[in-house]
């Protein structure tokens, strides 16, 4: 490998260059530096055994996206032979090779938490993962029946010979590849066949079903035991698991897509023939035996992975639903019902009297249901418009939306088809709605729309009134429990007209005749509140930060605090450079991904970058300007990254209510700040330090804090899947509201 060109560092006294690329931290790196995080979660011993599981889990998931997305679409580049370094100074192919050797390391860590800490932790939870040879021959006999009645009748043997050419290993299916001995005597290629385990039955098998606890065998072990039935004759050598990871990300090209709908089914189908960019395989499987995967399956030996245990153990996060005591999990929390929403009125009256700030998951999503569900069956709604990224299955989102539509308003839905790996099930959603008369628009070919906004138009006496959610979260109510969001219930006029506004450019525009979004005069005359990308949201957040850097003094200092999942545009972070040496007083609460390098000397002195991973995924954005003492905040859907700014429809809407500011800044801002349990400093370097309590400090986990907060201010309500449910069923908020006291 060519070694990475350096930079000369950036000392005191010397000129300063913030473009250099020793002050920005690689992307790639970055999204690894967050998945160590998460695994440090499992790792944690005061997390609890089912948690532990949940976090190792959700770090096998992180990792197969990875390795779909972006070494996909890194491998890609590299394939096209296109030249390309990146603000740190790497290059494609250096990338590449930091990312296999830091995966490496970061796999193995993972399945020495899992097989020595996480699976016999979970034997306290009574859950025990056997071998097969270890059950009496009771048990044997009970699951080799179980094989012939479940199992067999759905297995297809795929041998490899001159008749049959090496199959397509679909993307992340577990597999077992069956070496057969070689026929002495004659010289042919090594024999072998594969067989897949089939993802439609259940990973982890039921045994021991008359002795206490939970207790499985793995599916892929119980066909190994009767791996012969599917080769009759045949001398079996060994079998061995594997699994290929397929590039994932793909490019619709702009000029040649007349329909978006058809399109994205096209790209759906045509993955069949995505590069392969990783292969899992179990231990100690001959090392001929994987030459001979990886060259049929184009895959370099570094990304060639021996997994140390169970491929794939996010299959395991089954156990998360069994009965267990509940030592073994986070202790449970029910959203609550904010206490304005607990009065005796109909929604659209709560929200006259003043704006409603929501943060999810402690303030219940079942208020957002019940704004939709109300409008759906109010006589005197007309319409109703909103944007649908990930909706989720059977979501009882587009039920309201159809029912809306059945009850004959005029219902339009502005679904984001490319929405990564929601793609099939958004194209049926949409299908379901367009069956119910709804207006289903697909957004625009070049951008992805990811701004979250409804709009219900209802008339009231003689004039119409205009209601407006605004959020930085999906209408998911599954996910809505488990990210943290904020949104934003007004019928202020203004927001209205910018809503209005921003439906009108997502359904009206005409890109074939446009080319492009409209220009920033057109969209600054059109919205009076709102940042809008790809257009105005990238200026006017430099020109705020500018603000900050002109308004500081030695004696009042600027400040600048920013809560998102991201931080990548190169722009941005150098502003940011330039407000820490101008003595703006930086705090950045940072998920995921940042590639700016705080507390480097005369660069970022002034800035402080911490992430929080706990229980609920952090997903708000929130953005405070101090403004010289007259505060401005502002949240919405964008990270400040260039696919935000550059690729999405997205919207940033202010924060204007004086009392909601209050809390933004007192409850929810200053509460993560504070945070010195679950927090991580960033470091120079990019590398992260647990943040402690110091000097008989009072420790503080900011999530369990917010929960407090909700349970002290808000009402209690039934529990949320079944409120959602009752909403659903007509049964409107208010309705319920007394059952919850």
């Amino acid at each position: 490998m060519a070694p990475r060109k350096k930079s000369a560092p950036v000392v005191r006294g010397a000129a300063i260059d913030l473009d250099d690329p020793s002050l920005y931290v690689n992307r790639e790196l970055s999204w690894l530096e967050f998945n160590r995080r998460v695994l440090e979660e499992a790792q944690d011993p005061h997390t609890p055994s089912l948690e532990k599981l949940k976090f190792a889990s959700i770090f096998s998931s992180n990792l197969d996206e990875y390795f779909m997305v972006r070494v996909g679409g890194l491998s890609r580049i590299l394939n096209a032979d296109v030249d390309s370094i990146d603000a740190s100074g790497r290059t494609v192919r250096q990338q590449l090779d930091e990312i296999a050797e830091k995966v490496r390391a970061l796999v193995t860590e993972q399945y020495g938490c899992i097989m020595k800490d996480v699976l016999p932790r979970l034997t306290k939870a009574r859950m025990f993962i056997h071998r097969i040879d270890e059950l009496d021959k009771k048990e044997r006999k009970r699951l080799e029946e179980y094989f012939e009645a479940q199992v067999f009748p759905v297995l297809t043997p795929l041998a490899v010979d001159a008749g049959h050419p090496f199959p397509f290993l679909a993307n992340l299916r577990l597999n077992l590849m069956v070496v057969f001995k070689e026929a002495s005597g004659i010289k042919v290629p090594q024999a072998y066949a594969f067989v897949e385990v089939p993802s439609i039955l259940p990973r982890l098998v039921p045994a021991n079903a008359e002795t206490e606890g939970h207790h499985f065998i793995l599916l892929e072990d119980l066909i190994c035991e009767h791996i012969q039935r599917l080769f009759p004759g045949m001398e079996i050598r060994n079998s061995i698991a594997f699994r290929v990871t397929r590039n994932h990300d793909y490019d619709l090209h702009e000029d040649e897509v007349l329909d978006l709908l058809k399109s994205v089914e096209a790209e759906i189908r045509d993955r069949s023939d995505k590069i392969a960019v990783r292969l899992e395989v179990e231990p100690d499987a001959p090392k001929k035996v994987i030459q001979l995967l990886a060259r049929q399956l184009g895959i370099e030996e570094r990304f060639i992975y021996e997994i140390n245990g169970p491929i794939n153990i996010r299959d395991f996060l089954s156990l998360y639903e069994l009965p267990v005591d509940t030592s073994h999990k986070d202790p449970p929390f029910n959203p609550r019902i904010p206490q304005r929403l607990a009065a005796d009125k109909d929604i659209f009256t709560i929200i006259r009297e003043g704006d409603v700030l929501l943060h999810h998951p402690y303030d219940s999503f079942a208020v957002v249901m019940d704004f939709l569900n109300t409008a759906a069956d109010d006589p005197d709604v007309l319409a109703i418009k909103q944007t649908l990224y990930r909706i989720g299955k059977d979501s009882p989102v587009v039920g309201a939306l159809r029912r809306a539509s059945e009850n004959g308003k005029q219902v339009t839905a502005v679904v984001e088809l490319k929405a990564r790996f929601d793609e099939e099930s958004n194209i049926d959603l949409s299908r379901q709605m367009e069956e119910s008369g709804i207006n289903a628009v697909f957004g625009f070919v070049r951008w992805k729309i990811h701004c979250k906004a409804t709009l219900i138009v209802r008339r009231e006496g003689k004039r119409l009134r205009r209601y407006v959610h605004v959020s930085t979260g999906n209408y998911n109510t599954v996910t809505a429990k488990i990210y943290t969001d904020m949104g934003l219930l007004t019928c202020n006029p203004d927001f209205g007209d910018d809503v209005s506004a921003l439906f009108n450019v997502l359904t009206g525009f005409n890109s074939w005749i446009g080319g492009d979004l409209p220009t920033t005069k057109t969209v600054a005359s059109m919205f009076h509140k709102f940042m809008i990308s790809p257009v105005t949201a990238h200026e006017r957040l430099i020109s705020l930060i500018d603000r900050e850097i002109q308004k500081s003094t030695p004696k009042k200092r600027g400040r600048i605090i920013a809560k998102m999942n991201a931080l990548v545009d190169t722009k941005i972070i150098r502003k940011l450079y330039e407000a820490s040496r101008a003595g703006v007083r930086i705090d950045l609460i940072v998920r995921g991904i940042c590639c700016l390098r705080p507390g480097v000397p005369e660069i970022s002195e002034n800035i402080r970058v911490l992430s929080i991973l706990d229980r609920f995924l952090e997903h708000s954005r929130i953005f405070y300007f101090h403004n010289g003492g007259n505060p401005e905040i502002y949240s919405g859907s964008a990270d400040w990254m260039p696919r935000n700014f550059k690729k999405r429809a997205e919207i940033l809407y202010p924060i204007e209510d004086t009392e909601l500011k209050a809390r933004i800044i007192d409850e929810i801002l200053m509460t993560y700040l504070g945070d010195n349990m679950k927090a991580r400093l960033m470091q120079p370097d990019g590398s992260y330090v647990r943040v402690a309590p110091k000097g008989g400090a009072k420790p503080v986990r900011s999530q369990s804090a917010l929960i407090a907060i909700a349970r002290e201010g808000g009402v209690k309500s039934p529990p949320y899947e079944e409120l959602v449910k009752k909403i659903g069923k007509k049964k409107g908020l208010k309705r319920l509201r007394a059952e919850g006291r």
